[in-house]
């Protein structure tokens, strides 16, 4: 191992040495129980995503002791009770999930008998994540899951890798926050409260703009707004439709348009999740975001923008190429943005093989699976 990864490793370790000397003292004096399961989080503050759903599974089967450990973000200050319940509930638990990179838990030994189980927050396998990425090195991150989540059987192999584990503990089991697709009653209730909400969605079709960030992560994640025209998707459209915008979480910029006070827009970047806008949606326009996984379950037209495709294919690229994941069109400036706006499609053929491929395990019953699978019938 170079010299640079044994550095890494160290600084790792030394920036979480309270939990890492903590944990095994208290592990020597709370006994682990096979009942108690436990959800942790640095980008959420509830039960939200794939949580909410296998959380909700586990009350509705009863007998077990459920808690949740949650701060809104990377920078956000952890709460000082949390140095002693997080470590007291992480030796209290058998089963602990995590949905996203979680720092704290890659330098901690657990005790073997523990499941640490990564219910991924994405779908399918687009832009890399951890070993997958290029010139990654090697570090503690993601290293320690005892199991993981994928929602389909020929992307195993790919989240082996960019968790650094062995493809048998890679389970394709589908994506639980997905079975809401599946569920009409689910469907027609979240359309009455989008409508409700905000009646003016009643009368227009629906554009959603949702791209995802740039940067290295959660810290620095940013949107390079120079590269998109609202004024001009606003004269394209707005006699037809009106354009909702989910900004991924992370970004921390916006853009110098007061989309408060102009009709045709209106900002939902606020809502946590962005997968009950998409039965309102009627016309995607996105990039390198995994909520290309989920809409393709609606069969509706989808855009890329993709300005900067070559500088991000450089600096993070995708697990296949770019032309595995376009059953839409894909637009590379504004003149072509334009253009796919006035004639949206969507390519029926590549939409039902980019399903096969990516989204094979996600029917209705995934959060079943996932529960049956890791803990039990």
């Amino acid at each position: 191992m170079p010299k640079k990864d044994y550095l890494k490793i160290f600084l790792q370790r030394m920036r979480m040495i309270y939990y890492v000397i903590a944990y095994p003292l208290f592990q020597l004096f709370v006994k682990e129980r096979d009942n108690n399961i436990l959800f942790l989080s640095d980008s959420r503050t509830t039960f939200s995503g794939n949580f909410a759903f296998v959380k909700d599974e586990l009350v509705r089967r009863g007998g077990y002791e459920i808690r949740g450990i949650f701060k809104k973000s990377l920078k956000t200050p952890r709460p000082l009770k949390d140095y002693f319940r997080l470590v007291y509930f992480l030796a209290r638990s058998k089963y602990v999930f995590v949905d996203d990179f979680y720092p704290l838990i890659y330098p901690i030994r657990l005790k073997k008998s523990k499941e640490l189980i990564q219910l991924w927050h994405a779908m399918g396998a687009y832009k890399t994540v951890g070993y997958a990425r290029a010139n990654n090195g090697y570090t503690l991150t993601h290293r320690n899951y005892t199991k993981a989540i994928v929602s389909s059987e020929k992307i195993r192999k790919d989240y082996a890798k960019a968790f650094g584990i062995s493809i048998d503990k890679v389970y394709a089991l589908g994506i639980p926050r997905t079975d809401i697709f599946f569920d009409a009653a689910y469907a027609k209730r979240v359309k009455e409260m989008w409508f409700k909400k905000y009646p003016v969605l009643k009368d227009k079709k629906i554009l959603l703009f949702a791209p995802t960030f740039r940067g290295a992560g959660q810290k620095s994640a940013y949107y390079d707004f120079s590269k998109i025209d609202f004024a001009k998707i606003k004269e394209v459209l707005q006699d037809e439709y009106i354009c909702i915008i989910k900004l991924h979480p992370f970004i921390q910029n916006r853009p110098d348009i007061d989309f408060e006070n102009d009709p045709f827009y209106l900002d939902l970047t606020s809502e946590r999740e962005i997968n009950d806008l998409l039965f309102i949606t009627d016309l995607l326009i996105t990039d390198y975001s995994s909520v290309i996984f989920e809409y393709s379950l609606f069969n509706k037209p989808l855009i890329y923008y993709v300005p900067d495709l070559e500088e991000y294919i450089g600096s993070r690229d995708f697990f296949y190429p770019f032309d595995h994941y376009d059953y839409g069109l894909v637009a590379h400036n504004m003149d072509e943005l334009v253009a796919a706006l006035k004639n949206p499609q969507v390519d029926l053929k590549k939409l039902k093989d980019f399903k096969d491929y990516f989204c094979s395990q996600c029917d209705g019953e995934a959060t079943k699976r996932v529960v049956d699978t890791f803990i039990g019938g």
